[in-house]
């Protein structure tokens, strides 16, 4: 149907059929209502990459000339001055969508579940093509904030001060500092020993855990929240005896010898649904605690590795489901080597080795923190696949992956058809997103290109392997799983 000239909702009407989907679609020609300009809406939105995996971003809606001007914010509006977060523009939607949640059917445009994550009332300090400056009275969002163009797609969202949120403390967000990660290197000689702490290096998923008036948030290591996914960590607050505390730490899932199976964590990594429950119950997690970010509003991070440990050591926190890991401390004897030893003996993916006067640097990958692996393991982006011979035959056989260079350019680095059950290949087939060209950098091999299907470079995954060949290709590699915890500019050369 053509759209109506100046129909600020003809997109938004485009891309959605009123008998498919539950969202609000007014009737073409219907009078845009008149409105105050002060309502607001965001929303969660939860979209599907796959049976098992899934999507999360905030939807930030300004009511604004009779229609809800609408930006997409992969990583929440930021709850604290100070940090810029994307915001994506997109359509304009009816002023009626302010109050909608619920599910958008499968296969209509933003498919998956929607929910309110706050509402409230606005006003505007300035609104131009270059500048946006509102004040907000929601629960979440509360004070001023500034929204700006920085190309021709994208925008950024900027709180301007430290206002506090009017709502229940136990329903925000809490901004939590992203995880501080460790160089991949060598173990320190036996003459630097006494400067270095030990840890074991734990093959699982990175989170921080919040905890605020006695309710618990897990964060990721992009900041996604994902408390959602495993229940069986809510009752760690109960081992801060009322406290409130920022902790860092990993999600494993051990095996029966006690050891991390990250294979039999990729089960829960992507699960969001009404079967979590049933599946914690059959295969608990466990968070492993290593580190003491902040203690009742005492933020800690410019604290010394070693004060911060003995801190945590002395909280003495350890449960069915949580538990503090062990750590060495360096004392010039090659405390390091037998560490590294005992990793090996009991078959643990490394260790890592902290300077002791190291600080918290989050976000940021530091020398200052050295990872030593026993399991050449590496991060990998998938740009491709090639079909399947016999049993695999019309799916997926192999995948084609690389490892972004210096200048972010995918280079490409080798091919995987290892490693894979029948539901992992399923799962792929459905969250690899389809392209007509290579997104490798250069010229790839004709016996790889002859058949390859070339797909978005945005999923990233992990594969065991033997060596780095001299032309930059992985040896023998072998599917780990997918990180749904990276995103394809984290991924470094491992070794």
């Amino acid at each position: 149907m053509p759209a109506r000239p100046g129909d600020p909702l003809a997109e938004y009407r485009r891309k959605r059929d009123p008998a498919r989907t539950a969202e609000p679609v007014p009737a073409e020609g219907r009078p845009l209502p008149v409105g105050n300009d002060d309502t607001f809406v965001v929303q969660e939105h939860h979209t599907p990459r796959g049976r098992t995996g899934e999507r999360v971003h905030w939807d930030l809606r300004l009511e604004r000339d009779g229609v809800l001007k609408s930006w997409a914010v992969p990583k929440g509006p930021p709850t604290v001055p100070g940090p810029n977060r994307l915001a994506v523009p997109t359509e304009d939607h009816p002023l009626e969508y302010a109050s909608f949640a619920g599910t958008i059917a499968a296969g209509e445009y933003g498919g998956g579940e929607v929910t309110i994550w706050d509402a409230g009332r606005y006003a505007t300090e300035k609104w131009d093509d270059k500048h946006i400056i509102v004040s907000f009275d929601g629960r979440r969002l509360a004070g001023r904030y500034a929204l700006f163009p920085v190309d021709e797609k994208a925008w950024n969202i900027r709180k301007l001060d430290d206002t506090p949120p009017v709502g229940n403390r136990a329903d925000e967000l809490i901004d939590v500092p992203l995880p501080m990660l460790a160089s991949p290197s060598t173990m320190p000689t036996d003459a630097e020993d006494a400067q270095w702490g030990y840890e074991f290096k734990w093959d699982g998923v990175r989170a921080v855990a919040a905890v605020r008036d006695g309710v618990l948030q897990l964060t990721s290591r992009k900041g996604t929240p994902i408390t959602v996914r495993y229940p069986e960590v809510a009752t760690l607050p109960t081992a801060l005896a009322g406290h409130d505390a920022v902790l860092d730490g990993e999600i494993v899932l051990l095996d029966e010898a006690g050891r991390p199976d990250f294979g039999a964590l990729q089960s829960r990594m992507h699960r969001t649904g009404p079967e979590v429950p049933q599946l914690a119950a059959a295969r608990p997690v466990t968070y492993l605690v290593f580190d003491l970010l902040s203690w009742d509003g005492e933020d800690l991070l410019d604290r010394p590795f070693a004060e911060r440990r003995r801190l945590l050591d002395g909280l003495g926190i350890a449960g069915h489901r949580w538990v503090t890991t062990p750590w060495f401390e360096g004392d010039g004897s090659g405390v390091g080597a037998d560490v590294l030893a005992a990793s090996q003996e009991n078959r643990l993916e490394g260790v890592v080795a902290k300077r002791l006067t190291s600080v918290y640097r989050p976000g940021v990958r530091s020398p200052d923190w050295r990872k030593i692996k026993n399991v050449r393991a590496q991060s990998v982006v998938v740009g491709g696949w090639r079909p399947g011979q016999g049993r695999r035959s019309g799916g997926i056989g192999s995948l084609l992956f690389g490892v972004p260079d210096d200048e972010g350019r995918l280079v490409y680095a080798g091919h995987v058809g290892t490693g894979f059950s029948d539901q992992d290949l399923d799962d792929l087939q459905r969250m690899l997103t389809p392209r007509k060209t290579s997104p490798f950098a250069g010229t790839l091999p004709r016996e790889i290109t002859r058949d390859a299907h070339w797909v978005e470079p945005d999923l990233v995954g992990e594969v065991a392997f033997s060596e780095w060949t001299a032309d930059r290709r992985l040896r023998h590699p072998a599917w780990r799983g997918v990180r749904d915890d990276l995103e394809p500019d984290d991924v470094v050369v491992e070794s």
